[in-house]
This record gives structure tokens, sequence and C-alpha cells, in this order.
């Protein structure tokens, strides 16, 4: 049985609040962090992806507060969260193993 790939902003929205409780902007930088740079996820992009993990039961609200007369919210990985994410990696490192592989028997890995 094959396990569909997780679209990357999710992969990287999960991966930022596995180490913790996160508001939008925090996940967006840690986004930026983990790719090295290569993706930024745009506003819009995030609180959308944001309200489909929740509706999915990946993450949830952990707080909310008012910073200067705004509402920040904060965000949690649920463990079926974690569980999809322990999954993925567990599915790019599959992959990434048997490319390592294939190469050093190419000579293309040392």
């Amino acid at each position: 049985m094959t396990t569909r790939a997780m679209q990357e902003p999710t992969f990287l929205i999960l991966t930022a609040l596995a180490e913790g409780p996160q508001h939008g902007y925090g996940i967006m930088t840690d986004a930026a962090e983990i790719s090295q740079g290569r993706v930024r996820l745009r506003t819009g992009t995030l609180y959308a992806a944001l309200d489909r993990l929740r509706g999915e039961g990946l993450i949830e609200v952990d707080r909310e507060e008012v910073v200067d007369t705004r509402l920040r919210r904060y965000y949690r990985i649920t463990a079926a969260g974690a569980d999809a994410l322990a999954a993925e990696v567990r599915r790019m490192r599959r992959g990434a193993d048997a490319a390592a592989t294939r190469l050093g028997a190419a000579g293309g890995i040392a």
C-alpha cells in the first residue's frame, strides 16, 4: 500500500509546530528557515492551510491573546498531526535511501 505524499506547506507547518505552539508569523518564519529560504508561505496560503489542518484534526488552537489590539492565535500539533508528520518523514527517508543506494551503486555518492 502506498501513502500519498504530504503537500510541502503541510509538511513545513507541521514541522514548525512539532517544536511547540506558534502563531502565524512564527510558523511562516520557521517554514522559511526549515526550507532554507526555498519556501516562503504567503499569508493567504498559510491561513487556508491552517484552517484545513484544523478541520483534519492535525492541529488545534492552543491559545489566543491580544497584542496591540489584534488577536494573535497560537496553534499546536495534535497527536494525529504528529503521527502524520512521522509517517511522512518515514516515507521521505525511504525515498532518499533508495536514491542514495542507487547513486552509490553508480559511483555518484561517496
